[in-house]
């Protein structure tokens, strides 16, 4: 039988005890891999990942194999010391399943659970993908080449969990959902001095000031009011006492936008003004544009279409429209190579995501779980 609320609840306080960071999350992998054994095993193919060796695959066989519906759950954890007080809290000190991917786990086992017991019309593959939080593992799995011809889907779904909706609730919008995300490092050098001779020195305290200032005119000026973007610099360092001129300077920050057109359209621009203060400034700037993984995640018009009129139509769905986020998320990558859909799934939390006190409803695992089976089945009965 698929596994119901009984069974996926103490899943879910299992894995949230055992987080771990991107890229390390054997111990979440194997138990994973011990609840998947469990289930029949008539339709299932697993597949492991040499270069990335804590991601699973999982295949269930449909009755045609001309079509694939892709489903992908992220698996990490974040480094945030929890303070919820669970009785099933974090085992592994200072890491924590702050953004819910435990839940996300969850969810996705009670799916594959489903489509074990009940064989789809199509082949459907199940990603248990590490690294979202830190290391664009998104893009790792896809350039990894284990998405070979036979395990690549068509089409492919995912969702975040989301403290700000009712537990249970899904939500999802057209067009863009979450931004893509561009981090920014600049570090400056010119020359050190004493504070009485500043014609003898290069002051990065000043051409570093005038860089934060001219980045921060990209999007009253560069950008078009209709559309968005943002640019904050969170991280300025220079300088040791305040009677020596810095020579040095680092400067960090990131770009969030909602089309991977606008991220690199502010790109562009910070290159730009990063060479226009370096010449001003007579001074070296070493600037570092690392997006990764990070493209925004621009739903699929056709398959968004569908998906939000299933869950507006089904009368066991809280189904809610809701705005795009600033927030980013490396499905993006995978939603640019094939074409899907990412949605919500609220856990009605009154602490936001990577809060230490962050602690979803657990009533959303099912409403989720229910959810999906039922509109991929629908997905499914389309290809037949």
């Amino acid at each position: 039988m698929a596994l119901q609320e009984a069974e996926l609840i103490p899943i879910y306080q299992h894995l949230h005890q055992i987080p771990e960071l991107g890229l390390a999350e054997h111990e979440t992998q194997a138990y994973l891999l011990s609840i998947i054994a469990k289930m029949p095993q008539t339709y299932l193919t697993i597949k492991k990942i040499p270069t990335l060796d804590t991601a699973i695959l999982v295949k269930v066989s449909g009755q045609k194999h001309d079509y694939r519906i892709g489903y992908r759950t992220d698996i990490d954890g974040l480094p945030v010391t929890e303070a919820t007080g669970l009785p099933f809290a974090s085992k592994h000190p200072g890491t924590m399943h702050a953004c819910g991917h435990d839940i996300h786990m969850s969810v996705a086992l009670g799916i594959l659970s489903y489509f074990a017991e009940n064989q789809p019309a199509t082949d459907m593959i199940f990603m248990f993908q590490p690294a979202e939080e830190n290391a664009s593992g998104g893009k790792r799995l896809y350039e990894s080449g284990a998405l070979d011809a036979d395990w690549l889907p068509d089409e492919i779904f995912a969702f975040h969990d989301n403290p700000d909706l009712p537990a249970g609730a899904i939500g999802c919008r057209m067009g863009t959902l979450f931004a893509g995300t561009c981090e920014i490092h600049a570090h400056l050098t010119g020359k050190s001095g004493h504070a009485a001779f500043p014609h003898n020195a290069n002051d990065m305290v000043v051409a570093g000031s005038a860089l934060v200032q001219q980045l921060q005119t990209i999007v009253s000026r560069n950008v078009d009011p209709i559309q968005s973007g943002v640019v904050t610099l969170g991280h300025f360092t220079a300088g040791t006492i305040g009677n020596v001129i810095a020579g040095e300077a680092q400067i960090d920050g990131t770009i969030r936008a909602l089309t991977q057109e606008m991220n690199l359209h502010i790109q562009r621009r910070v290159r730009t003004i990063v060479e226009g203060i370096a010449l001003a400034y007579d001074c070296n700037i070493d600037l570092d544009l690392h997006q990764g993984g990070y493209y925004p995640v621009e739903n699929n018009d056709a398959i968004t279409a569908d998906f939000m009129s299933y869950m507006k139509h089904d009368d066991e769905v809280n189904f809610i429209e809701t705005r795009p986020a600033m927030t980013g998320e490396d499905f993006g990558f995978l939603i640019h190579q094939i074409p899907g859909t990412m949605f919500w799934l609220g856990v009605d939390s009154p602490y936001s995501l990577h809060s230490e006190h962050m602690v979803p409803h657990t009533s959303a695992i099912m409403a989720g779980v229910n959810a999906m089976t039922g509109y991929l089945t629908h997905r499914n009965n389309l290809q037949e």
